[in-house]
């Protein structure tokens, strides 16, 4: 398993009820993505500057399967499910560090994007995987 990001669930992260409030569960499958993207197609954020290339993210599907509280370590892993002209569809598990269970899981579209012209591109060749 590849792992795309960590992160520590911090007491202000959690809501009235003492867990990980649900921005916080984007917040961190957002800063996995950026791994992710970098490893499967050699894409950093400083290419949406310097080369006018982004992702834009169109649909997610985010699951709550266990509870994260203050204090938890958690591990974001992602897989590549199917890679098309223009998009992408990526399944992020995150994990409870010591337990290892699945906290949450997001299924995520997102599309190459020129951020000049903002539209939606082809993924080149030399960026597939």
């Amino acid at each position: 398993m590849s792992i795309d990001g960590k992160a520590v669930c911090h007491p202000w992260m959690c809501d009235v009820m003492g867990h990980m409030t649900t921005r916080h569960y984007m917040a961190v499958f957002d800063d996995a993505s950026y791994h992710f993207l970098s490893r499967t197609f050699s894409w950093s954020g400083s290419d949406a500057a310097d080369k006018s290339l982004g992702w834009v993210d169109v649909k997610h599907t985010l699951e709550y399967l266990d509870e994260v509280r203050s204090g938890q370590l958690l591990e974001v892993s992602g897989e590549l499910i199917k890679i098309g002209k223009k998009s992408i569809v990526v399944c992020y598990q995150m994990r409870e560090v010591s337990s290892q269970n699945f906290v949450a899981t997001l299924d995520g579209v997102s599309v190459l994007f020129n951020t000049q012209n903002r539209e939606a591109i082809v993924i080149p060749d030399e960026m597939r995987p």
